[in-house]
């Protein structure tokens, strides 16, 4: 193979591959951009090196790089690995990296945050400076053992996403394994699972708790969005960043659609009469921000996370309730006080029922009886109290 010169190195258009003899090869791509790369045996190994871009690097400078891989890889030495190790994050780098890349499919803000403020706070200090490929199970422990019977909730999260940022480095070739896998097990004394419910109200007592709600210091939006949100069995994000694009009056449905949804599903809900009356009452927040609860202390902003928690505890219902709970009420009063189908209360709640076919038909087939369990349960929770 005769030798490349360096009047054709920068003449050469034609997209290809040009060898230069000894494995070292000018690659032009199809958009004239030329690189060179170096084809090599590392343990037996077909392997390819890229040596740079040119002109950035020069045929010569090329022919170097090559003859200093082929002298490394002759003395046992592997240029890639090297090459890679050069180039190895640290975990605090990492963490960044994983992070940016999932925002766009966590639809929760307060997950995104808490995803990296958990590790900021538990592993950054031990594993932060740290190269990924540097990390040991004894790293790991040092993070996970102080608060794995004290806090063991926070250590589940801090481990799974500590492997997650592994798994990140395994899949990029930094790492060959996950030191902080099933390795680590026998480390760690067992763990039970323990499902928190979230705390509910009998559902007896929802009205009398809507009827305190309604007596309280809270703002119009607040209230309204409290009882839109029971009336409706939503979660709280729904029925706080519920928009009047959203709302047919004519036809007496919420329509969400599926980014706004937990399953990514269009969910519609059948407005009871109460419900429309709220919504009615809703339009005096009206700010143009086309929101149908605003904050009225952000303008422009849907009422935070946090404001219906609020009024609960104001009103003393914290420390039996909280705003999702309300759907477990709702849930309990359908399976015990109506002759509901299964199907049809859960598909009230937005639940993920089926395969494909069963769904299509949740959402079309059952409305009509979801609006009537709506407006049975709207009629409950706006019984007179004594």
């Amino acid at each position: 193979m005769p030798k490349l010169t360096a009047a054709q190195v920068k003449a050469v258009s034609e997209p290809g591959r040009y060898g230069d003899g000894d494995g070292l090869y000018l690659t032009v791509s199809p958009r004239g951009s030329k690189s060179w790369v170096q084809r090599i045996m590392i343990d037996g190994r077909r392997r390819d090196i890229g040596l740079g871009g040119f002109p950035t690097v020069s045929l010569a400078q090329a022919r170097l790089r090559a003859t200093d891989n082929r002298q490394a890889v002759a003395e046992g030495h592997d240029p890639l690995l090297e090459k890679r190790r050069a180039a190895m994050p640290t975990f605090r780098e990492a963490v960044r990296t994983v992070h940016e890349a999932n925002k766009p499919r966590w639809r929760n803000a307060r997950h995104t945050a808490s995803w990296l403020q958990s590790l900021e706070t538990y592993a950054m200090p031990i594993l932060g400076g740290i190269p990924l490929d540097r990390i040991q199970q004894s790293d790991i422990l040092g993070v996970l053992t102080p608060i794995w019977s004290t806090r063991p909730e926070t250590a589940r999260r801090v481990r799974q996403r500590i492997r997650t940022v592994l798994r990140w480095g395994m899949a990029h070739g930094y790492i060959d394994r996950n030191v902080a896998g099933e390795v680590i097990d026998g480390a760690l004394p067992p763990m039970p699972k323990v499902k928190n419910h979230l705390r509910a109200l009998p559902y007896q007592e929802v009205p009398k708790a809507l009827a305190i709600v309604e007596s309280s210091q809270a703002s119009l939006a607040v209230r309204y969005c409290l009882r839109f949100l029971i009336l409706t069995a939503a979660r709280s994000g729904e029925a706080r960043g519920a928009t009047w694009a959203e709302i047919d009056l004519d036809e007496k449905e919420w329509r969400l659609p599926g980014s706004r949804m937990k399953n990514g599903a269009e969910h519609r809900v059948p407005l009871s009469d109460a419900a429309l009356k709220v919504l009615v009452r809703a339009k005096r927040l009206n700010n143009g921000s086309g929101l149908v609860f605003p904050s009225p202390l952000k303008p422009g902003s849907p009422l935070s996370d946090m404001t219906l928690t609020k009024v609960l505890r104001d009103t003393g219902l914290a420390e039996r309730a909280t705003v999702h709970g309300f759907r477990s009420s709702f849930r309990t009063w359908a399976l015990e006080q109506t002759d509901t189908p299964w199907a049809v209360a859960e598909a009230s709640l937005a639940h993920t029922l089926g395969n494909d076919v069963e769904q299509a038909y949740v959402r079309s087939s059952l409305l009509d009886r979801r609006r009537n369990l709506m407006a049975q349960w709207a009629d409950f929770v706006e019984q007179p109290n004594d």
